[in-house]
């Protein structure tokens, strides 16, 4: 596996720090996540990791850190700025007792800046980038798309390429750095074609009336007959030919004339047949079409059955769980919900044993 023989500490948090920690381990990264219990139900992102329950108040969890901290490579921490320095674990510290370490602190603000001390979810962060400015329909409020563009695109993805950035850089020089990776700066960078192409002719128009934010008739969804939708991306006019082809349209229909009108025939078309008839209809059409699946269906779907985008739902108790991407032709990844479980002793034993008989 790539990263196999990394060493990463990585401090329980919320969802962006272990994504961080899931990246690292499906690839090869030793990952020992550092909780207050040994397993906890909401990070469903643990699997892989290995996990030692410290109480941090008390001096001899600190010292078994600080041990653990000179035998690693990276340590990844979700806490707001002054914590890890009140509990004696900075990374002045750390780094001066291991200068090859490579220390990254995930957090919403940063390490400075007005709002540094503050708390803040990902719908804030994309707030403050300006990315959830361009996000929703006409007439509708900004919608947050869940909390994808902060916590997990610019936060855990973009902290994972900082720390790798870091490793790559210290077989030149030798030593650590700190990370400081803000998911405002995340979210905004993730954005950069969004933010850097506003002067292109496909936006300029109020939320929701361009091209790409729902504002035409050839790139939305559309509710078909069964309750069910299709996507629709025909922008190319090749693809848009073949749309109006599929859907029977004999008329002349201009592709950026009238876009409302075409927008609610669109809408009246769509709902005669079911999303199963609408998928066999384009099935053979390159007019960019294809069905809005559920999970379960993504899971059922037969390219991603052919390409293994899911798991073998019989290898992780029926759980729907992602292969980790991309695939790599020598050194592949492997998701950490295939990891057997390891027994509570044997893993605190095994942790303990790296640092040494000194604790």
């Amino acid at each position: 596996m790539a990263l196999k023989g990394l060493k990463v500490l990585e401090f329980a948090g919320l969802a962006p720090g272990p994504f961080c920690g899931m990246l690292l381990a499906d690839f090869g990264a030793c990952v020992t996540r550092i909780d207050k219990t040994p397993y906890n139900s909401i990070d469903v992102l643990q699997g892989g990791k290995r996990t030692l329950a410290l109480d941090l108040k008390k001096p001899k969890a600190i010292e078994i850190v600080r041990s653990l901290c000179r035998k690693s490579d990276v340590l990844i921490e979700p806490f707001r700025p002054g914590v890890m320095e009140k509990l004696g674990l900075g990374p002045g510290e750390l780094m001066r007792e291991n200068p090859r370490l490579i220390y990254a602190r995930l957090t919403g603000f940063g390490q400075s800046g007005a709002h540094a001390a503050r708390a803040g979810h990902d719908i804030n962060y994309v707030a403050l980038s300006g990315i959830l400015s361009l996000l929703g329909r006409k007439s509708e409020r900004p919608t947050a798309p869940i909390n994808l563009v902060a916590d997990f695109a610019g936060g855990g993805l973009l902290c994972a390429f900082g720390i790798l950035a870091a490793v790559l850089e210290r077989h030149n020089s030798g030593k650590g750095q700190v990370v400081d990776h803000a998911m405002v700066e995340g979210a905004a960078y993730v954005g950069s074609w969004l933010i850097r192409s506003q002067k292109l002719p496909i936006w300029g128009r109020p939320r929701g009336e361009n091209m790409l934010d729902t504002g035409v008739h050839f790139y939305d969804t559309f509710q078909t007959k069964d309750g069910k939708f299709m996507s629709v991306g025909a922008i190319e006019p090749q693809f848009y030919k073949e749309l109006l082809e599929g859907l029977d349209l004999q008329m002349e229909l201009p592709q950026y004339e009238d876009v409302e009108k075409s927008k609610h025939l669109f809408e009246a078309i769509f709902l005669t047949k079911t999303r199963d008839e609408w998928t066999k209809i384009f099935q053979d059409r390159d007019a960019c079409v294809f069905p809005v699946l559920e999970m379960d269906e993504a899971y059922e779907y037969p390219h991603n059955r052919e390409r293994e985008v899911f798991l073998d739902k019989g290898k992780t108790n029926d759980e729907l769980v992602p292969t980790p991407a991309p695939k790599l032709s020598r050194t592949p990844a492997q998701s950490g919900a295939l990891a057997p479980e390891k027994d509570e002793l044997q893993m605190v034993e095994e942790i303990l044993n790296e640092v040494g008989p000194k604790l």
